[in-house]
């Protein structure tokens, strides 16, 4: 009885406090690790020039842009890393896609890599990142801005579900490693930290979608792939131990045919070069879901 007595206190004191600590709290336990990139394109032989362009909240993003190599116009890609990631962490897949004829933009997350910080980086500020990347190649004069793609890992990958699901000019999706529901995926974490009360957790999950202004299940992937009117593409390994591969599943069931699954042997959460071997694959898949457009003297002589 004492026990219970003790624990019923020690809720109330957490709810009558939770205005004051809660979001300070969780803020701080979810805060990305900042990594500033190493390599640059220009340790692949690749062409490129540092960037910085504006996004929400008169925040701006630093990226590298690798013009298209044949010309102008050419299709395009906005290139997204995952959690505590940067922009190098999407070069495995730069030499491949460059090669076949792809602009590439290439960029850090707010709170991540080198550009500007934030009060909180959560999915749908990386969302709204992904978003200001594609205007940015839509005003690009390299870029033909009716064949963009996006292409995320991790939480970059919901981000790029996400951000297909609220636009019409994004041509196709590849989402590589990406889980299929945020809370689920966050109540494990809470689990694995030590946090076994469930109803504690609820609360601590209840309180992160307030303060990062959305529902859970509005930005959930198994939600908005159904709004992706374009192809996706899914990739995700057979043994990642942070995003279970059912996780895929449920995604490539809720969007139907437009969705396809890439099951990779091995390949834990596709680490860099589990991405490089994938190249291939994506390459063909952006091909298709963005082809050239017919010359115009194919229509004359037709």
């Amino acid at each position: 009885m004492t026990a219970m007595l003790l624990l019923a206190l020690a809720g109330g004191a957490l709810v009558l406090s939770a205005p004051l600590l809660a979001r300070p709290l969780l803020r701080t336990a979810f805060r990305a690790p900042r990594r500033r990139e190493r390599h640059d394109p220009g340790a692949l032989d690749l062409p490129f020039r540092e960037v910085r362009f504006a996004t929400a909240r008169e925040r701006r993003l630093f990226g590298w842009y690798l013009p298209p190599p044949d010309g102008a116009p050419a299709p395009a890609v906005a290139m997204l890393h995952g959690w505590g990631g940067n922009a190098e962490c999407m070069l495995p897949l730069a030499p491949a896609l460059h090669r076949a004829g792809f602009a590439l933009l290439l960029f850090d997350a707010r709170c991540h890599g080198r550009s500007d910080g934030d009060d909180f980086a959560s999915l749908p500020r990386f969302a709204e990142d992904l978003e200001h990347a594609v205007d940015w190649l839509k005003a690009n004069p390299d870029v033909d801005a009716g064949r963009l793609a996006v292409l995320g890992h991790s939480v970059g990958g919901a981000a790029a579900l996400l951000a297909a699901s609220r636009r019409q000019d994004i041509g196709a999706v590849v989402s590589l490693a990406a889980f299929a529901d945020p809370h689920a995926l966050m109540d494990r974490m809470l689990a694995t930290k030590g946090i076994r009360y469930a109803p504690l957790r609820r609360w601590l999950l209840h309180e992160v979608e307030r303060a990062i202004g959305a529902r859970f299940a509005d930005i959930a992937p198994v939600t908005t792939v159904r709004a992706v009117r374009r192809p996706v593409l899914l990739v995700h390994g057979l043994e990642d131990r942070t995003v279970p591969p059912a996780d895929a599943e449920r995604i490539r069931a809720a969007g139907g045919d437009r969705v396809h699954l890439l099951s990779v042997p091995g390949a834990h959460h596709l680490a860099s070069g589990a991405i490089a071997d994938q190249a291939p694959a994506v390459v063909g898949f952006l091909e298709e879901a963005l082809p050239a457009p017919e010359p115009a003297d194919a229509f004359l002589s037709s």
